[in-house]
């Protein structure tokens, strides 16, 4: 019997980026959740991706019951309020798959730069503080206006940091149900400090030359 597609729940999922991530999932067939602190901001966040594809399946929940009810758990929030809100999620997400989508960014003075985290990377960060959780580093690299533009494919690969092999292969199913994306074994999960900077240079490439930069990999 063919496998059933996880759930998803999105911490964060308000934003750009969660948006754009659970409108692809929504659309590949994937249960998607969004959550928020408020239950009006997440249930505004799901009518925009239900609008986006209209026979979703697309809830949105306060935070508590989004990482219940969800079998992956994205974290899509801002670096400087990540390391509020997985103390907050801690014990909710204990036993499950964490992606770890989020970026240490600083804006100063027209550039971008990487911010240095203790742990070396947002996602080292994460898994530090989810101890009880596996966490995965992915989707660092996308644009989020990209993802959101449903006509069009992500021309885009998905480098997969983690240290446990099942919950890699699980984020790296999910990532090639996106249309045009490509998932790349990216090894351990202190490989995501380098996939994490990639995203500071792909802004300063977009600044530069007015478009949505992304990464591809030959030879692979």
């Amino acid at each position: 019997m063919p496998t059933q597609s996880p759930s998803i729940a999105f911490i964060g999922g308000t934003g750009p980026e969660g948006l754009g991530l659970a409108m692809r999932f929504a659309r590949a067939g994937n249960e998607v959740i969004i959550g928020s602190r408020r239950q009006e901001r997440c249930d505004e966040a799901a009518e925009k991706v239900l609008s986006a594809v209209p026979n979703g399946k697309i809830r949105g929940m306060v935070n508590p019951e989004a990482v219940a009810a969800g079998d992956v758990i994205f974290i899509t929030v801002p670096y400087d309020g990540q390391r509020e809100m997985l103390e907050q999620i801690k014990d909710g997400v204990a036993g499950k798959t964490v992606v770890d989508t989020v970026v240490p960014l600083r804006f100063a003075k027209g550039k971008i730069s990487t911010l240095s985290v203790e742990e070396g990377s947002a996602a080292e960060e994460a898994q530090a503080v989810l101890t009880g959780s596996t966490v995965v580093g992915a989707f660092h690299n996308l644009s989020a206006k990209e993802l959101m533009d449903l006509e069009h494919e992500v021309p885009c690969d998905v480098v997969v940091c983690g240290d446990d092999a099942e919950a890699k292969q699980t984020v790296m199913d999910l990532a090639v149900g996106i249309a045009g994306v490509r998932a790349i074994d990216g090894g351990g999960l202190e490989n995501s400090r380098y996939v994490e900077g990639i995203t500071a240079l792909l802004l300063n490439i977009n600044r530069i030359y007015k478009t949505q930069s992304s990464i591809r990999l030959v030879g692979v």
